[in-house]
């Protein structure tokens, strides 16, 4: 073949590669229950394909080793991230016992070894210690950030991170099975906790170390993982993603609503407050969001009797 035959071998119609999808407007949530392996980046293309959605993105990343609930955020839904971000969290976890990691779970290299086992009562005794407010240092890998750096970049890099302890809240903290070199746990805790951080505490706590060796995230927010569809459920076909994709308003189910009539709705469309009337009008509120026959307006606050609008929605 001669070097001048090549463009024209290339641009005929059985080499030409195939169209892309155009990119549309999806709004909604799609509750993703991501498989062990998977990043957060990875499942909002996978998402974003499935719908050929011009727009995506996640409400709180999901570490690649762990699986379970990762929602994800398409067109005018990114609007609400925050609320779903700020919700409380929920975790199954197993640590084993024995060994410490320099990032808290097994992706890490092993940095120290005990021959302790902890006993059940021992654990149980303990956790008191580990709910309510609490500090809590986080993993050396993690996403925080240092001078504008991600810790786990730096201490990829070999430099020696210190990150500072900071209050967290733990809920909810029980023991699920235990035998003997490892226990189970489940979890229930506010925004940025880390679950690696709880395991590399108890540990050291006990005497005998600990990291993290399986995590499952099944609940954030007002998303549970019993709602969430799967990877291949979305791959299957347009139907079968369809049915996965939730309206926009499902993350805002633990705010009020507030039902606006025609001219309220189309003054908080321009960005002006509005009053609102009724018996039943809050007058105070420092999160809701408004609506108005049946379709979501704006978010925003409540201030004096008036709806006050932060975000708001082109549906």
């Amino acid at each position: 073949m001669t070097a001048e035959s090549k463009p024209e071998a290339a641009s005929s119609p059985e080499n030409a590669p195939a169209p892309r999808p155009r990119k549309r407007d999806v709004h909604g949530w799609v509750v993703l229950d991501k498989p062990v392996g998977m990043t957060s980046t990875h499942a909002v293309a996978v998402v974003k394909r499935a719908f050929s959605a011009k727009k995506a993105g996640h409400a709180g990343t999901l570490d690649p080793l762990a699986s379970g609930l990762l929602p994800i955020a398409l067109g005018e839904a990114t609007k609400t991230v925050p609320f779903v971000m700020d919700g409380r969290k929920a975790y199954q976890f197993t640590v084993a016992w024995g060994t410490q990691t320099n990032t808290d779970d097994t992706e890490g290299s092993v940095i120290a070894t005990s021959d302790k086992r902890p006993d059940e009562a021992a654990i149980a005794a303990l956790l008191p210690r580990f709910t309510g407010t609490i500090l809590q240092t986080p993993p050396k890998f993690s996403a925080i950030k240092i001078a504008g750096e991600r810790a786990y970049d730096l201490a990829r890099d070999g430099e020696d991170v210190e990150l500072e302890a900071r209050p967290v809240e733990i809920d909810a903290l029980s023991i699920v099975s235990h035998d003997g070199d490892s226990t189970t746990f489940e979890a229930e805790c506010g925004k940025g906790t880390y679950v690696r951080a709880i395991a590399r505490d108890l540990g050291l706590a006990l005497g005998c170390l600990g990291h993290v060796a399986h995590l499952r995230r099944t609940r954030v927010g007002p998303f549970t993982v019993a709602e969430a569809a799967g990877v291949d459920a979305l791959r299957e076909s347009p139907e079968s993603a369809l049915a996965a994709l939730r309206p926009v308003e499902a993350a805002l189910s633990l705010i009020p609503e507030i039902v606006l009539h025609r001219d309220a709705a189309a003054r908080i469309k321009r960005g002006q407050s509005a009053l609102l009337r009724g018996a039943g009008a809050p007058v105070q509120a420092e999160a809701a969001y408004a609506t108005c026959g049946g379709t979501l307006v704006a978010t925003g606050s409540v201030e004096n009797g008036e709806f006050v609008p932060h975000r708001v929605f082109n549906l």
